[in-house]
């Protein structure tokens, strides 16, 4: 049950800020959205979705929602799952566009005001934008910045010209997405089987692609506007637990799963319930893997590891699902 406090007018864009057991980190998160330069005109808010914190979260809102120069309102959300904190977030917001900010997230002063003028330009669904690491993260060596594993950490970089965006091979990620509200009256809300549970360092609770999944379906009907804004810069404060290979791993070895478990197709050749073509593509992945780690070593073999353990999952997907259908 999603319930909010302190409404008021409709305003022109609501910033949601969904967070879990993480009240430290949003006097920095809001300190940031308040310090935002270009949007004088601009009627804006933040909302806070508490999803379910332990923590005093609901204090630190509230003592923020006081202190800080911009609208501050705060909801509840009882579902744990970053996905019922997005939907609640969507039905609390008043703006004609709203924009998803994680508490880890420091966005740079000219990013609300880049995001309001690339949909007036464009008319788009929706934008989004860069999400840089923080620069104050040392990085592990198996983690070159601006490489593809980097993208894991949330980082998403095209360059420096706005273009339209396909939504299948390239969409916004989550930690800097914006839309126009007749994106939900088009596909509905996010969707609550999919995405992080918690504070996502269980294997149970650490789930991706909950974006992926809403933009193809935002694509599918045909109608879709998604535009990349440059200009619009985030910053990513990685939590250390996710600078782990155990986290990568988790998170390949559970889209795998994810993937496979939510699998309608029927396979007539399976074997304890796996799909007969997955063995030789588990032994090739492994054989690569091995492969790697002896000619290039550990750190340049770990991205190919990856991919063994995202086979393993689907494996143990399919066959968590087939016995379920017994």
């Amino acid at each position: 049950m999603c319930c909010i406090s302190l409404q008021g007018h409709a305003v022109n864009f609501t910033v949601i800020v969904c967070t879990f057991n993480r009240s430290q980190n949003l006097p920095s998160c809001l300190a940031a959205l308040a310090g935002q330069e270009g949007v004088e005109r601009l009627d804006w808010e933040v909302l806070v979705v508490d999803n379910n914190s332990g923590d005093d979260t609901p204090k630190t809102v509230d003592r923020l929602s006081r202190e800080l120069p911009i609208k501050v309102r705060y909801a509840k959300e009882a579902q744990q799952g970053l996905n019922h904190a997005r939907n609640c977030g969507v039905h609390g917001s008043q703006g004609t566009h709203f924009t998803f900010v994680d508490d880890d997230i420091h966005v740079s002063p000219y990013w609300l005001a880049s995001l309001v003028e690339a949909f007036e330009r464009t008319d788009a669904d929706a934008v989004g934008g860069r999400i840089h690491l923080d620069p104050s993260i040392e990085l592990p060596p198996w983690i070159v910045p601006g490489s593809e594993i980097a993208g894991f950490l949330g980082y998403q970089d095209f360059g420096n010209e706005p273009f339209r965006m396909d939504g299948k091979s390239r969409y916004p990620f989550g930690g800097n997405m914006s839309f126009h509200r007749r994106v939900v009256e088009r596909i509905g809300l996010f969707n609550p089987m999919l995405g992080r549970k918690g504070e996502g360092r269980k294997r149970g609770e650490l789930f991706k692609g909950a974006e992926t999944d809403y933009f193809h379906r935002l694509v599918e009907t045909g109608e879709s506007r998604i535009f990349y804004e440059p200009r619009a810069i985030v910053y990513h404060r990685v939590q250390p637990h996710q600078l782990q290979q155990r986290y990568f791993l988790t998170i390949h070895f559970n889209a795998g799963f994810q993937k496979a478990f939510y699998d309608a197709r029927q396979f007539r050749q399976r074997a304890l319930g796996v799909p007969l073509f997955l063995y030789p593509q588990l032994t090739r992945a492994i054989g690569k893997y091995l492969s790697l780690l002896a000619t290039r070593g550990p750190n340049h073999a770990f991205r190919q590891l990856m991919t063994v353990g995202h086979f393993i999952g689907t494996m143990a997907g399919y066959r968590r699902a087939r016995r379920q259908a017994i």
